[in-house]
């Protein structure tokens, strides 16, 4: 047998003993280990010419992710996308790395993007909060109502939402806790669900009732451009032992509308997790905005129902992610 039959057999024998090996390990329900994703980090997207970069919140400033890799040669991920995507990949050790100032920035000059920028999903869910049902006049739902947003909702932290485009007039807020998923998850269970987000994020639902409510399905009225703000910051799961004992309270022009807490939800976010990922494969970066507590307009009575207009300023908080603030237009 010449040298280059022997080489063409030894190939083949080690290709296919990859091929053995990846079918028994896949029979033996093994999966690949997912990235490892960032701890102990509040995140945000900055917004520039070529798009979105990464920023890291620290006692310094804010960290301009993509500066700080060139200067210090690192490979860190400078998107949020590669880094949801692709794990940690450095950033840790690039934040201990810096300390010249010039690589941070002044978080009152930054312009804020959405803080999760291209999620495959957007999935919201309704009525969710029990005094929210309540005020609406819904029953308590005995299992979670799903409905979507499309990534042309989504703006960032001092965002223009421009209302007076839009063939509505009544439009509403909905200050809600948004989990953003870190690891592909299918059938997962409620015990292990929270082990797959990556972070929380303030949103606000913002809703057009009158479009909303001219057919049985919600879409048309809650998800026209601007109307999914995410952010100022995406901060690490880690930092949010439980997302279920997180206040809430939204302002209008300086004035509270809404104040409650996410124990108030019908269904936890594992609960969500869980139900969600039976449906459907939710993949690192998908977005779930849990629902809202009540104080809605869509929930005074008819005469007292003044809707939001341009010119009104809208803040957001939650406990542990910071103030949400949006103008609209």
């Amino acid at each position: 047998m010449d040298a280059k039959r022997r080489a063409f057999l030894k190939a083949g024998a080690v290709g296919a003993l990859a091929v053995t090996n990846g079918a028994n390990a896949a029979g033996n329900g093994a999966r690949p280990e997912a990235p490892s994703m960032a701890r102990g980090m509040t995140l945000l997207s900055m917004r520039n010419g070529e798009g979105y970069t990464l920023g890291v919140k620290t006692p310094k400033g804010v960290l301009d992710v993509k500066k700080a890799a060139r200067a210090l040669k690192s490979n860190a991920p400078t998107t949020m996308d590669a880094l949801i995507a692709g794990g940690d990949g450095g950033l840790a050790e690039l934040v201990q790395q810096a300390k010249s100032g010039a690589l941070y920035l002044d978080e009152a000059k930054i312009a804020f993007g959405p803080c999760v920028t291209n999620p495959e999903k957007i999935i919201c869910v309704g009525l969710n909060y029990a005094r929210h049902a309540r005020e609406v006049g819904q029953p308590i739902p005995k299992l979670p109502i799903l409905f979507n947003k499309y990534n042309n909702a989504l703006t960032g932290h001092r965002g223009v939402v421009k209302v007076s485009q839009e063939p509505a007039e009544k439009f509403d807020y909905e200050i809600e806790l948004v989990i953003v998923l870190g690891k592909t998850a299918r059938n997962v269970s409620e015990a292990d669900a929270l082990s797959y987000v990556f972070g929380y994020c303030t949103g606000n639902d913002l809703s057009a009732r009158d479009l909303q409510s001219r057919t049985s399905q919600w879409m048309l009225g809650k998800t026209f451009d601007g109307s999914g703000p995410v952010g100022p910051y995406l901060v690490s799961a880690d930092q949010v032992p439980d997302p279920n004992a997180l206040k809430l309270e939204l302002k209008v022009n300086g004035e509270v509308r809404q104040s409650s807490n996410t124990a108030d939800m019908v269904f936890d976010c594992k609960a969500l997790i869980a139900y969600i990922s039976r449906h459907m494969t939710l993949r690192p970066g998908d977005i779930i905005f849990t629902g809202t507590p009540e104080g809605v307009i869509s929930g005074y009575p008819k005469d007292k129902q003044v809707w939001l207009k341009p010119g009104d300023k809208i803040a957001a908080s939650i406990e542990k992610l910071g103030t949400q603030e949006i103008t609209l237009a």
